[in-house]
């Protein structure tokens, strides 16, 4: 067992350590997403499976705070209404149940953050192209490869395909930009 825990650790350190060369666009989807906030738009996130907690929690960490006393922020999880979901996903399609939520609730000026380990999850990319669409700016944050990393107007690409490992990076990016969003309201 501790020969797997070291392994895993060291993967995990090696892929932070390359994470470097994100900087750049960490920071164009960190203004993206505070211009959007004092433009009066709200940050809309999405995602499946783990991806969703991580929308979740993000949404959360705008909404209440993230390590500072400030205002809340507008951040919305289109995850969370199994309701509006699952109707959906019966009557339409499980690939429609963000984008209809954004033709509900979104207005040009928002943002859209999908979240996919793989790039490719159909329901996320459709939600980026209704996004686009109503002039809604959109931001992926995905593993390596997939078409979200084409479709969105920034694309935070981990380097990597190992699901867990991936997952780990988007959680940190996530709280890189929550961090900078805050940074910027104090």
């Amino acid at each position: 067992m501790e020969e797997k825990i070291v392994h895993v650790l060291r993967e995990s350190r090696e892929l932070h350590a390359g994470l470097m060369p994100l900087a750049p666009e960490l920071a164009r989807a960190a203004r993206m997403m505070v211009e959007c906030i004092e433009a009066g738009g709200k940050i809309m996130f999405a995602g499946n499976g783990g991806s969703a907690a991580d929308a979740q929690h993000l949404a959360a960490e705008l909404v209440n705070r993230f390590k500072k006393e400030r205002g809340p922020l507008a951040g919305l999880a289109l995850t969370t209404d199994t309701s509006v979901i699952t109707a959906i996903g019966n009557d339409y399609s499980f690939d429609d149940i963000f984008a209809k939520q954004i033709k509900a609730l979104g207005r040009a000026g928002d943002l859209f953050v999908g979240i996919s380990t793989s790039g490719d999850s159909q329901n996320v990319i459709q939600a980026i192209k209704t996004a686009r669409d109503m002039g809604i700016a959109t931001i992926g944050i995905m593993g390596q490869g997939g078409k979200i990393k084409e479709l969105a107007d920034c694309a935070l690409t981990v380097p990597s395909s190992n699901t867990p490992r991936i997952q780990e990076v988007h959680i940190l990016i996530g709280h890189i930009l929550c961090e900078l969003i805050e940074d910027a309201f104090i």
